[in-house]
């Protein structure tokens, strides 16, 4: 059955249940014209750590992109890659593989995140760069007194994961430690294929792509993390707070890529000091530095296109560092006017290279990307101002970005104005209205400017992907929602219509400079909400539908649809929250057939879906409490994620690009013991 069937029966009822209009209030994440926020994230999710998976299955405006069994994607709203906005504690840190292999979302972990708060189009004028949204991650504070836990996680296919988190402190100094190790065999498919099956089941004529013998049965991945953060309260009204995080992550495979990660190291420094009360003219004063640096290496290795004893092996090893300092002000201009105004620089460095052996040892010396620097200085404002009933918000930045590649390419320059305002009316007591319209920017990446491949032999020069004279990336959008509260019922339904210039797109029918500059459009409307059965029992549901359209197909092409536009998704959840710290959950997720997509440049009609999750969390005293869960009940074979060209994907035995399948029936458990 379709999920359109499933959205009408669902709105539906929900519709049924809105007639009976009585007050209450709500437990799930609130939701207004900037978003979603979720709480407890280390404790809920912790089915693996993996946050593109939890961000999924949390927020129906929300998708995954599936590269493998760990370090997932996100799309947001039709778009994804840089024209989401990751922060890690308000501090960004970028993938440096060219191929989405390390996404932001990599680089934490679910079992070190306090909240998440998800900003749904052009309305944050703080950070670089945020075009369709930002996610912004908090992760745990260090508190007073001591305290920790220590988890354990077990699943099928070999899967283990081991944490441990200990805080504690008083008023003037409190630190928090946190470590984990993470591991898993490769995932199997519905029909009980693992990896190198589904490239087989795929492509069954290809045999240079596939898994070499004594590699086929490897771990998917090994994964090991620590986190350090100390806060200090030496001076009254003062406060200094420093992070470290490190990641690191060997042998990841990508069953659907070409290459797979040797391995992947991330570091996270964030130094902030803060003041309060300064005076007339400043109720908080902060600094913030950030530095965050990536190194990636994906290789042929374990392939059997590197040849015997991996004497041709291929490498692509590229890094990044993103480093940031940020001062802002918040002050009153009077009792009802709270005003913010900052200023906001970053430098982010990506270089690229190839290596090569035997065979392949004419790509010794040849660069993907450059040595690249992209420079961004820029100036930002906001007010609230709260009436009566009426809030609004405005905001406003400007930005001056240079592109700077070490080689011969062209420099490039880039400056914006970004702008918004919004604003909440509370109708009555059960009743508010939202609505914002916004303008916000973001510049081209290196990658989408200069990349390079690495050729095929030494008398074949590198074709350049990239193209060096893409304009930035406007995003005109605008938002209307409406929030209901009332004694059973919470409900919360938003409609937004964004309209994109100069949208970085990739045409896959260039044999060079395949990104290119295109306008488009995407609208959509979500409903989400909660219904209480009783104070144990109660419904959390969520409805996300999105369009997205070029405004006239490509030069050569005749497909005006847009890349990435997930089909409509709904997220049903029932809960019984049995006794203190002990509850159970039975959800569906589901997906409508994807068939509109962009089949010019490599999408293919995906079937519809609906997967069955099951979880309960029994709390075996007050320390100590044990989770199990199954995932895919039904043991279904799906996709979530299409197979835009845009990355460098595998092909199967007809010409379309592999489509990667989601895991089968997964079971886990996790004990956890909190002091």
């Amino acid at each position: 059955m379709k999920l359109i069937k499933i959205s009408t029966l669902s709105l539906a009822v929900v519709a049924s249940i809105y007639s009976f209009q009585v007050q209450a209030e709500s437990d799930i994440p609130s939701i207004s014209v900037e978003g979603t926020e979720l709480s407890d994230v280390s404790g809920e999710q912790i089915k693996s750590a993996d946050l593109a998976e939890a961000l999924t299955r949390n927020i129906p405006g929300i998708s995954l992109i599936r590269r493998s069994g760990i370090a997932n994607d996100i799309i947001l709203r039709g778009q994804n890659k840089d024209n989401i906005n990751i922060l890690i504690d308000n501090a960004k840190i970028y993938g440096a593989c060219p191929n989405r292999m390390d996404p932001p979302t990599s680089h934490v972990l679910t079992n070190n995140i306090e909240s998440i708060e998800i900003i749904e189009g052009p309305y944050d004028v703080e950070n670089f760069g945020t075009l369709s949204g930002a996610v912004k991650v908090k992760t745990k504070k260090p508190e007073e007194d001591l305290h920790g836990e220590v988890s354990v996680n077990f699943g099928r296919w070999n899967y283990e994961k081991q944490a441990m988190t200990i805080t504690g402190g008083n008023e003037k100094v409190r630190g928090l430690v946190s470590i984990s190790s993470e591991s898993s065999g490769q995932y199997r498919d519905g029909d009980g294929n693992d990896f190198d099956e589904q490239i087989e089941a795929s492509n069954p004529g290809s045999t240079m792509t596939h898994y070499k013998t004594e590699n086929r049965n490897m771990d998917a991945y090994d994964k090991k993390t620590f986190m350090g953060k100390f806060y200090f309260n030496l001076i009254d009204n003062h406060e200094m707070a420093i992070s470290y995080t490190a990641n690191r992550s060997d042998d990841v495979l990508y069953p659907s890529s070409k290459m797979d990660a040797l391995y992947d190291d991330s570091n996270i420094l964030n130094i902030d000091y803060s003041i309060t009360n300064l005076g007339e003219f400043s109720k908080k004063l902060d600094f913030q530095y950030y530095d965050s640096d990536v190194e990636h290496p994906m290789s042929t290795f374990y392939r059997n296109s590197s040849g015997m004893n991996s004497m041709n092996e291929r490498i692509s090893k590229l890094t990044t560092r993103m480093q940031g300092f940020k001062v802002k002000n918040a002050f009153d201009i009077n009792s009802t006017t709270e005003a913010t105004i900052g200023i906001d620089t970053s430098n982010r460095n990506w270089d690229g290279e190839y290596i090569g052996s035997g065979m392949a040892a004419y790509l010794n010396g040849r660069m993907s990307i450059d040595d690249v620097d992209t420079k961004n200085k820029a100036i930002f404002a906001e007010l609230e101002k709260r009436y009566t009933d009426f809030t609004l918000n405005l905001g406003a930045r400007y930005d001056d970005t240079s592109i700077e590649p070490d080689g011969t390419q062209q420099d490039n320059d880039y400056d914006s104005f970004s702008a918004f305002a919004r604003g909440t009316y509370k109708f009555n007591n059960t009743t508010n209205f939202f609505g914002g319209i916004g303008k916000s920017s973001r510049v081209p990446d290196a990658r989408e400017l200069y990349f390079k491949s690495a050729g095929m032999n030494a008398m074949m020069p590198q074709a350049e992907t990239g193209t060096p004279d893409l304009d930035d990336t406007t995003n005109y959008g605008i938002d209307f929602g409406m929030e209901n509260n009332f004694q059973n019922l919470t409900i919360k339904t938003k409609v937004f219509y964004s309209s994109l210039k100069d949208y970085i797109y990739y045409n896959a029918d260039k044999t060079a400079n395949n990104f290119e500059n295109i306008d488009a459009t995407i609208y959509g409307f979500d409903v989400s909400g909660m219904y209480s059965f009783t104070d144990e029992v109660y419904l959390d549901f969520g409805l996300a539908y999105q369009r997205g359209e070029k405004d006239k197909a490509l030069d050569g092409q005749t497909d005006k649809d847009l890349a990435n536009i997930t089909p409509a998704k709904l997220n049903l959840g029932l809960n019984y929250d049995y006794m203190p710290n002990s509850s159970a959950k039975v959800e569906v997720i589901a997906a409508d057939t994807w068939d509109n997509y962009d089949a010019d440049n490599g999408e293919q009609e995906i079937d519809s879906y609906a997967v069955m999750n099951m979880k309960v969390r029994h709390g075996l005293s007050k320390h100590f409490e044990v989770t199990v869960g199954v995932d895919n009940v039904f043991d279904k074979t799906y996709a979530v994620n299409n197979t835009y060209k845009d990355l460098t994907l595998l092909f199967d035995g007809t010409g379309d690009v592999m489509m990667l399948n989601e895991p089968g029936r997964y079971y886990y458990v996790n004990a956890a013991f909190k002091f």
